[in-house]
């Protein structure tokens, strides 16, 4: 057993403000090399490189995302996509978007999208390994467009009717039909962690890396590591097929592709999207591909937020990153598209930062730092709040109302002046209630119970909102 430490008394209290910044995201700081074994070799690496290097987030909220949810119309894709500009901010942190050809109105909502004639996210396709599906791109004139490459013998045999050989040289062929069209490839692996990595796809990669070699940096082949069903782990020590590290060390390593050309595309069904894709980051992989608000085929896709704020806390800052427009995009997803997004989600949701807990609105009372994760109300006009049920008490009640009336210091409320509030929210839920009490049930309670706070303060905000 070690020896028995004694406390250190502090004079002051640490705060670890280096890695809590609250006017930021916390800080992801890593203290050391990481070593691995990855098929019994010594492998380091030094986390310390995602500062340097260009790593980034490209979306697929019109082509994956559409998958799971009634579609977009035209002007409605549009708009997110204008969004999706200014959240990128000037440094294209959301580097591409990408989108189906098939039909009339898909290829009118990437015409849209094109006319905004912004430089981030580049507007590209996606289409199956077939070279009429290819000419698509081609008229549209995009400069890269994904090309589907199913990678797993479920799907080489059971859903291609095919083998592996055959598969390859199609998958080849239709490459160089769209390297000769002008178009920059990028090769979706569909189902590689289901697939046979050593026997199938280091050596279609490899084909694709000496396809590269000849053609201009801006053309050479990219490759998408699809999850398709979400098997990815990111554990140390997990085994191919579903080892992300190990995933990644092949590709960069036996396979050649360099980590600029290299994208993680993942699903939810295992609970793991978010911390795979981030997990994909940290060993090689610069592109994760990702949905707003995580909405994708079956259980979803990386949420794009979520990632956002992934990014910041690595780079130590917002990079341009625009948040507060992650805000507005929410509201005007519910009430324009009407799709509700739960309460709790994170960063958007209509309660993300709201407690229900007496003893935390006691906390945020004291200091908002004890129980907010960040500064919400200046990355996303969104401040900390408390919601009036059982689980309130005084404290949620004194919160809720200097919140509400935007006290601060020695104006705020005490609970002794709230004495009668706090007796009515205790005996409605004495009485049986089990919901929470609205604004507009505290709102009458205040014109009650306190009518000089309430010609003072609320009459005039009511009466400004009319």
């Amino acid at each position: 057993m070690a020896e028995v430490r004694d406390i250190v008394e502090v004079a002051e209290p640490e705060l670890f403000e280096d890695v809590f910044p609250y006017e930021l995201p916390p800080r992801i700081v890593f203290d050391g090399v990481v070593v691995e074994e990855i098929d019994g070799q010594r492998v380091e690496f030094d986390p310390q490189s995602l500062l340097e290097r260009d790593i980034r987030i490209t979306d697929t909220t019109f082509r994956d995302g559409q998958q799971a949810r009634p579609p977009y119309t035209v002007a409605e894709i549009r708009h997110i996509y204008e969004q999706l500009v200014r959240i990128s901010g000037p440094n294209g942190v959301i580097r591409q978007t990408e989108f189906f050809l098939y039909s009339d109105k898909d290829r009118q909502a990437a015409e849209a999208c094109l006319d905004v004639g912004a430089t981030f996210p580049q507007v590209t396709g996606w289409v199956r390994a077939d070279q009429g599906d290819i000419s698509l791109a081609k008229k549209m004139g995009l400069a890269e467009s994904g090309i589907l490459s199913s990678c797993s013998d479920y799907h080489i045999f059971y859903k291609l009717r095919s083998d592996r050989r055959k598969i390859l040289d199609h998958y080849l062929a239709c490459v160089k039909t769209a390297l000769d069209a002008g178009i920059r490839p990028r090769c979706h692996l569909e189902d590689i962690t289901r697939a046979d990595i050593d026997g199938f796809v280091v050596p279609f990669v490899q084909q694709l890396m000496r396809l590269s070699e000849d053609v201009p940096e801006d053309m050479k082949v990219k490759v998408r590591l699809c999850d398709t069903l979400g098997f990815g782990l990111s554990y140390p020590g997990a085994a191919l097929p579903r080892s992300i590290p190990k995933l990644i060390h092949r590709m960069t390593h036996d396979a050649g592709v360099p980590s600029d050309r290299l994208e993680w595309h993942g699903h939810n069904d295992f609970h793991k999207v978010h911390i795979n894709a981030a997990t994909a980051w940290l060993y090689g992989c610069d592109a994760v591909n990702c949905t707003l608000f995580g909405i994708g085929e079956r259980t979803g896709n990386p949420p794009l937020e979520g990632s956002l704020f992934e990014y910041i806390a690595i780079k130590g800052g917002l990079c341009g990153i625009q948040t507060q427009a992650l805000t507005e995009l929410a509201q005007w997803y519910e009430c324009e598209i009407g799709t509700k997004l739960p309460d709790n989600y994170p960063f958007v949701g209509r309660h993300f930062n709201t407690t229900r807990a007496g003893i935390h609105a006691d906390g945020l009372h004291r200091d908002e730092r004890i129980y907010n994760i960040f500064d919400t109300e200046k990355l996303l006009n969104r401040a900390c709040g408390v919601a009036i049920t059982d689980k309130a008490g005084a404290d949620g009640v004194m919160l809720w109302v200097n919140k509400f009336l935007g006290l601060e210091g020695k104006a705020r409320l005490s609970k002794i002046k709230l004495v009668k509030l706090c007796r009515y929210v205790a005996d409605e839920y004495a009485g049986g209630r089990t919901t929470a009490i609205s604004e507009e049930e505290m709102i009458v309670q205040l014109k009650l119970h306190l009518p000089q706070i309430y010609e003072q303060h609320v009459k005039p905000m009511l009466e400004g909102h009319s």
